[in-house]
């Protein structure tokens, strides 16, 4: 059973899929400070200097023992913008991966017109029959 697992796990899209996961994670890191440093500050500046993860709705005063009831929206609008722009740039980056994919389109057709002595094809262009020597 050993030896079974271990050519699972080293089977090539395996070991693919763990290297995604892994890069992917640390990927949403680099988002997730994107959208905290780089594109927050900004929209909150704009906002009157207000930080968004401070954005929340109490919906029962917090007493001396219990804690307030919040609803944070602000936390909530920063995750839906964290992935927005993971999920853009996925899609940008697999639009890439697509473009490189892609075979170059077949040339074009030559016309084809019919030799009026054997009937066969021959180029639109051409002076003579290749297949009987009929001039055209």
């Amino acid at each position: 059973m050993l030896k079974e697992f271990r050519e699972f796990a080293m089977r090539g899209n395996v070991m693919d899929m763990t290297v995604g996961v892994i890069i992917g994670g640390a990927f949403g890191k680099i988002v997730g400070s994107f959208i905290n440093d780089v594109v927050m500050p900004p929209l909150g500046l704009l906002m009157g200097n207000a930080d968004f993860s401070d954005y929340v709705v109490t919906l029962k005063a917090g007493d001396g023992v219990a804690k307030a009831v919040t609803l944070n929206y602000g936390k909530f609008v920063t995750s839906v913008l964290d992935f927005t722009i993971l999920a853009f740039v996925i899609f940008m980056m697999i639009r890439m991966v697509n473009k490189l994919k892609r075979e170059p389109a077949p040339a074009p057709a030559t016309p084809e017109r019919l030799c009026p002595e054997c009937r066969m094809t021959i180029p639109q262009d051409a002076n003579r029959c290749g297949h009987c020597g009929q001039a055209i």
